[in-house]
């Protein structure tokens, strides 16, 4: 797999409503725990469509990974131009630091948003220019958005072998119970009792 979509969930959708909630970083560390495979057999570019919650933090994830691997690239392909001119600033800030840093950015249409036409078009155009996805989301948790995505890319899959890869609620509370378990540990075994 050379060229891999990241998307999922909308910040919102998940009830993150600003960048210092603490599951941002188990939803990042989920996502590359399934990076670093792919990257080590050959995965060259990671493209979003550049909403505000996991494609972000994706983004986010990559940069960190490209130390790491550094001819990996990064894409951000919005539906239309603009889509985070409605954001509160603080959002947009956060999404120009990060479009600042990757290596290519562009909208599938050049206009404001003007119908969901346009999502229509770029998830034709992400799913066509991509191998594979890796999305987070959750059926147990209720429809939200990264349903039709979901949807498409399962299509594509048993059409053509498009590669499909899901991350889920469970795997990300067992980052999160991981990390809590370790950091328990951690305090036990320097504290004065041992």
């Amino acid at each position: 797999m050379k060229n891999l979509l990241i998307t999922g969930y909308r910040a919102h959708e998940l009830g993150i409503f600003d960048q210092k909630h603490k599951g941002i970083p188990y939803i990042r560390r989920a996502i590359e725990a399934k990076l670093v495979p792919l990257l080590e057999e050959g995965l060259e570019w990671i493209i979003t469509p550049g909403q505000y919650g996991v494609d972000l933090w994706a983004c986010e994830t990559a940069l960190e990974l490209k130390a790491q691997y550094p001819d990996l690239k990064i894409s951000i392909l919005t539906a239309f131009s603009g889509q985070e001119e409605k954001w509160k600033e603080d959002k947009q800030e956060y999404y120009r630091s990060i479009v600042n840093r990757i290596d290519y950015y562009g909208s599938v249409s050049k206009q404001p948003f003007s119908g969901a036409w346009q999502f229509q078009a770029r998830d034709d155009l992400l799913l066509r220019k991509t191998d594979g996805i890796l999305l987070v989301y959750d059926d147990e948790n209720g429809e939200a958005s990264p349903k039709y995505m979901k949807m498409k890319a399962l299509r594509k899959n048993a059409e053509d072998g498009y590669g499909y890869i899901a991350i889920g609620a469970e795997e990300i509370q067992n980052i999160a119970s991981e990390q809590t378990y370790g950091d328990f540990d951690d305090r036990y075994e320097h504290s004065d009792g041992n």
